[in-house]
């Protein structure tokens, strides 16, 4: 393979992990906010630690790991991760049950 493949396989990959990770930290935001709701004081607490810590993470490495150019597409991917994590914690009903 040459390098320039790998290089665009690299990007890929980097993108499909903000992806992801933005699916996992609104969906970890969802459960936060229904265990807020339901006063379940340590699950909220734990909840929100990950999601805060998540996102910071997140954007820590957007801004020092990344060029100017990939950043702002990296941002835009993460936040269609945020929108699809959002969707999928709506649809199952986790943390729900009392």
């Amino acid at each position: 393979m040459g390098k320039h493949r790998v290089g665009k396989i690299n990007k890929f990959m980097n993108y499909l992990i903000y992806f992801l990770v933005g699916v996992v930290q609104d969906f970890l935001t969802t459960l936060n906010w229904r265990y807020v709701a339901k006063d379940k004081v340590l699950p909220a607490m734990l909840f929100s630690f990950l999601t805060t810590a998540v996102g910071m993470l997140v954007l820590y490495n957007i801004i020092t790991q990344l060029d100017p150019n990939r950043s702002i597409l990296a941002i835009l991917v993460y936040s269609l991760g945020i929108t699809v994590g959002t969707f999928l914690a709506m649809k199952f009903k986790v943390g729900l049950k009392n």
